[in-house]
């Protein structure tokens, strides 16, 4: 899952870098609590499901009704596009969207005991029964399910949402193109209902119940269930664009105002029903969501209106240290996000392991996040910084991750601009020979000083080192278009990534699967694509865990194909008007709006 803009801004330019819930999956409220800048390990577990959950959602302590709460996001970036469910593949749009806009299949519910995210039913029954090698899935719905406007919500409807998203030419970066396409019987040829037939045969209808049936083994569909790809779409009047801009409401919350990466205004739905509702609550009257704000601006809203019912998403490192100093430790809260940053070689051309190797020796680690407004070790943190987070692809917490730190040559992976020089040396090249080039964000002036902080480090290392200025737009503009002028030029693109839930299933074949889209370094190796077929389709899922993170190991000490530029937290500030604030793991790190009040 894509990140939110503030990760893919941190990413650029700490680690060239770019979607949910297994890196510290306990994260508690603030509560007066004192945040901690700790990594967390223990995150929620397949094993987290309850397929018998009912509604409604448990009572959160302490709670309200009444109130009305505004987010303010760091980037009008950071809003969505559209909100058409088959397009949502986001942080901020899932967090948004799963908790107060629409309704799937299943969801996730964030236990208050312990505060990890289980998976329970949401529009089904329960969370799906699946054949014995799980190529078939079906799923009943619930009696009494109504849209906004009052009608009754069909199995049809349900059906016709999940053809939605095979659509890659309306729906191009949303979840089908990693799940639908691939996993669902005739998939890879099935354009979706706008371009011909409607009838498909991955996915039928008999009364309330729908059969999904599969090419290959898919033990995880019951979590793919929650997106809100896997939910209802009116027959009609909804076809892209337009539906994304005022798509019907089945959770708590329906649509007042909406402005594109600029603002939206939710209020609530009288025909939700929480009594068929396991994890929702409907207690804010008024959520505002703000994205085109100038971010200290927004820490100083928070920090100083007494009472204030507003939150921001992602609080500057300098204001969380200030907030902290000045004892306002109660509206801060540092929380983990099962992401990685990750700064991809182009595989095409720089071929030689040496190279890459040398890369992870040439890159200055914490200069390169204190410029770019980063705190080392608390938003962002690796082996570099940390020896027991390792230096892999899978962030911390997730099943089957071992801590992976590398010797080569003897030396372990951190900023070693000399044993940088020897492994160029090893590969042939003199210093100055080997030119490394890359894009980083210009829009911020700590951008730029990122960027000069990366071009001095590779240059110390024995590289020629080019940096290149984008201002237009987000940084995947450039890495995922291999017709854009700017990637054609730079050897290094970028990734960050968020699991879309806790399993490696949902990153390694989409960071180092040929053909993938967010596998911007465009690696391709046949015996690594073999064995993410063979895990996928003959491994069984209680040992998958461990498979992928011996596949993990391997592709890093075989290739190196990527270079580990940070795990993420994220800073988040708590008007001291909100009550039952939570950081969402099972989003990729957002707030955890199902639970909210305003105190």
């Amino acid at each position: 899952m894509k990140p939110t803009k503030a990760v893919v801004a941190a990413a650029s330019v700490a680690a060239l870098t770019l979607g949910l819930a297994a890196c510290g999956g306990s994260s508690d409220n603030n509560n007066g609590k004192s945040p901690s800048g700790n990594f967390t390990e223990g995150a929620s577990s397949q094993k987290d499901k309850d397929p018998t959950a009912t509604g409604p959602a448990p009572e959160v302590k302490g709670a309200k009704t009444g109130g009305d709460v505004t987010v303010l996001a760091p980037d009008p970036d950071d809003g969505p596009t559209s909100l058409d469910p088959a397009g949502l593949w986001s942080v901020t749009d899932n967090a948004i969207a799963q908790d107060l806009l629409f309704r799937s299949l299943t969801q996730f519910r964030r236990d208050p005991g312990s505060g990890q995210y289980v998976l329970v039913p949401d529009l089904a029954t329960d969370l799906g029964t699946p054949n014995a090698d799980f190529t078939e899935w079906k799923f009943t719905l619930k009696d009494g399910l109504k849209w906004e406007n009052g009608q009754p919500i069909t199995a049809d409807e349900v059906a016709f949402g999940i053809k939605r998203s095979f659509d890659e030419d309306n729906f191009p970066t949303g979840p089908g193109t990693a799940y639908s396409n691939p996993y669902f019987l005739g998939g890879k040829n099935y354009k979706g209902p706008y371009a011909g037939s409607k009838d498909f045969e991955g996915v039928t209808v008999d009364g309330n119940t729908l059969t999904l049936k599969m090419a290959k083994p898919f033990p995880e569909m019951d979590y793919y269930g929650i997106f809100p790809a896997m939910g209802p779409v009116p027959l009609d009047g909804s076809n892209p664009p337009d539906y994304g801009l005022h798509p019907l409401a089945t959770g708590p919350y329906k649509i007042e105002k909406y402005t594109p990466n600029q603002e939206l205004v939710l209020v609530k739905n009288d025909q939700w029903d929480p009594k068929s509702d396991p994890a929702r609550h409907q207690y804010v009257d008024q959520y505002t969501f703000k994205f085109d704000g100038d971010n200290s601006v927004a820490d100083k809203t928070v920090l100083s209106d007494s009472g204030s019912s507003t939150i921001v998403t992602s609080m500057l490192a300098q204001d969380y240290s200030n907030a902290v100093q000045q004892g306002q430790d109660n509206q801060v809260l540092v929380g983990p996000q099962p992401c990685t940053g990750l700064r991809m070689p182009d595989y095409s051309k720089i071929k030689e392991l040496e190279v890459r190797q040398a890369i992870a020796f040439a890159y200055p680690y914490e200069d390169a996040w204190s410029a770019a407004g980063e705190l080392p070790g608390v938003t962002l943190a690796n082996g570099v910084t940390d020896p027991s987070l390792g230096f892999g692809i899978l962030p911390p917490g997730m099943a089957g991750r071992q801590p992976w730190n590398p010797k080569i040559d003897g030396e372990t992976i951190q900023y070693d601009p000399e044993h940088a020089k020897q492994l160029l040396a090893k590969a042939g090249y003199k210093p100055g020979e080997y030119e490394l080039s890359w894009v980083y964000d210009s829009t911020s002036p700590e951008g730029k000083a990122a960027a000069d902080q990366i071009k001095l480090g590779f240059e110390k290392a024995g590289f020629k080192a080019t940096p290149y200025p984008y201002g237009g737009g987000s940084l995947y503009d450039v890495w995922t278009d291999p017709d854009n002028a700017l990637h054609k030029k730079i050897n290094i693109q970028g990734t960050a990534w968020c699991q879309d839930w806790p399993s490696a299933a949902t990153f390694l074949p989409v960071i180092v699967g040929t053909g993938s889209p967010y596998n911007t370094g465009a690696f391709s190796e046949k015996a690594v694509d073999d064995e993410i077929d063979r895990i996928q389709t003959q491994v069984p899922i209680e040992d998958q865990p461990d498979a992928w993170g011996a596949l993990e190991q391997k592709v890093m000490t075989d290739y190196m194909p990527v270079i580990n530029t940070g795990y993420y937290q994220v800073i988040f500030g708590i008007g001291s008007g909100i009550g039952g604030f939570a950081n969402d793991t099972s989003v990729g790190g957002a707030p955890n709006y199902r639970d909210i009040f305003v105190s």
